[in-house]
Formats: structure tokens, C-alpha cells, sequence
């Protein structure tokens, strides 16, 4: 029977020395858990691919006094994705922790939506999450241990009827059945695999939005149960969650952080 310090926080949380990448880590909600993952004891591979954004953050974990190192990183280039893991394997001494959070939108009605929008959607938020779980898995498989998050999105689970966008809602649709997929296929052999379906978050997207568009934001917030957007740094918890001993339990499940909304 586990005793008090099985369950305390330390136990359940901390994960000192693991080595984690964060893709898209360059600013928003990949900035944010990177620097949750970081704080639990983590060794960051900030990747983005804006190499001077990715360096920014692995600076401010440094300077709190983390361990964090930047690489620059476009997921549609699908030989990066592949050169970068192996390289931030072979500096950490493996690879503990995946976040696929890179993921890109191109709004617009399906009947006039040009191919290669549909195109570079499908290769970013679709693609290139696969292609990084199937090289970090490489690294996981070979010792027997990983944990592997992807970012989805509620849209992976509802319409939008809001904003046309349906690249976006196929892939993340798509995202959420992979998570269960690559769950079934690696729970034996030690790996979990896990995703997070975000509502929508003051990120500069949703400040963006607010500047340009302050009456659907309204609209949102009041399709909301909670009345609000998210503030990024609200992601934190469920990202350290699900790359953590606390969810040893868990894989195969998409963790709803969005106000309540797919509760309506």
C-alpha cells in the first residue's frame, strides 16, 4: 500500500533530469510548457521554427535556473524532425518526454479553400506530430520509457460554426484518434501517449483576435460555461500532468482544457 511520500508531490510531479522537446516552443502555449516542464526539473529542447524565438526561451528557463538548449525547427521539413530528435537525444543522453504543440490554421470557407492551404495544414498538424512520435518512440522504445503529448483541440471534437476553417478541425480531429492509436500500439512497451484539446486562449492569436474581431470573441466567450478564454499559462498544469509519474495510469485520452465547453 503506498504510503505518504508515494503520493506526494515531489513523487508525483517532479521530473528532474528528464529530457523533454517542446516543439513550437518558440512563444504561446509551447512557451508555456516549456517552461512548466523546466520548472518540474526537465532538461528543454526549445524548438520553433523562428530559431531567435526558440533561443529567447530556453534563455529565460536558463535564467531561472533551468537547463535548456534551442533548435531551430519547421515540422513540415520531415528530415529535420528527424536530424533534431536524434541530436537532442544523443545531448541529453535520451529522450524522456515528446510535446507535439507546433500547428498552424488557414481559415476560410471549404468551396473556395485553395489546395495547398488543405496541403500545409495536413502536413503541420497532422503529419509532422506523427513523424516526431515515430522518431522520439525510436529513442522511448529502445529504454522502455516515454511520455508523449500532443496539442489538439476541442475542433478536434465539435464543428466550428464560427469560423470556417476545415483543414484545421480534420486534422485535429485526426490528432485525437492517433493519440489513441500510438497509445493501444506502444502501452506494452512503455510508452503513454496522450493529447490536450484546448479551448480558445489569450495567446497572441486570441489577443489578435480581439483586436479584429471583438464581437466573435464575445460570441466565444459566451459559448463558454466558464465565460472566458484561456490564459496560457492555465495549459500548464495539464501538460505537466500527462509528461509526468502522476498520470502513470493514463494513455489514450485527450484531456479537455476548455471552460466547460465540450460539456454543452
Amino acid at each position: 500500500m503506498a504510503g505518504f511520500e508515494e503520493v506526494s508531490i515531489d513523487k508525483l510531479f517532479r521530473i528532474d533530469g528528464d529530457s523533454a522537446l517542446v516543439t513550437g516552443a518558440g512563444g504561446g502555449l509551447g512557451r508555456i510548457a516549456a517552461l512548466a516542464l523546466a520548472g518540474a526539473g526537465a532538461h528543454l529542447a526549445v524548438t520553433d521554427i523562428d530559431a531567435a524565438a526558440a533561443e529567447r526561451v530556453a534563455a529565460e528557463i536558463r535564467d531561472a535556473g533551468g537547463v535548456a538548449e534551442s533548435w531551430r525547427l519547421d515540422v513540415a521539413d520531415r528530415k529535420r524532425i528527424d536530424a533534431v530528435i536524434d541530436q537532442v537525444a544523443e545531448r541529453f543522453g535520451g529522450l524522456h518526454i515528446l510535446i507535439n504543440n507546433a500547428g498552424i490554421i488557414r481559415p476560410g470557407p471549404a468551396e473556395s479553400l485553395p489546395d495547398e492551404d488543405w496541403d500545409e495544414v495536413v502536413e503541420v498538424n497532422m503529419t509532422a506530430p506523427f513523424v516526431c512520435a515515430r522518431r522520439a518512440a525510436k529513442h522511448m522504445l529502445a529504454r522502455g520509457e516515454g511520455r508523449i503529448v500532443s496539442i489538439a483541440s476541442i475542433m478536434g471534437f465539435r464543428a466550428n460554426p464560427m469560423i470556417p476553417h476545415i483543414p484545421y478541425q480534420a486534422t485535429k480531429g485526426a490528432l485525437v484518434n492517433m493519440t489513441r492509436s500510438l497509445a493501444v500500439e506502444w502501452a506494452g512497451r512503455g510508452v503513454r501517449v496522450n493529447a490536450i484539446a484546448p479551448t480558445f486562449f489569450y495567446t497572441e492569436l486570441g489577443a489578435d483576435l480581439r483586436r479584429r474581431r471583438p464581437e466573435l470573441v464575445d460570441e466565444i466567450e459566451a459559448r463558454t460555461p466558464l465565460g472566458r478564454l484561456g490564459e496560457p499559462e492555465e495549459i500548464a498544469g495539464g501538460i505537466l500532468y500527462l509528461a509526468s509519474p502522476a498520470s502513470s495510469m493514463v494513455t489514450g485520452h485527450t484531456l479537455a482544457i476548455d471552460g466547460g465547453w465540450l460539456s454543452t
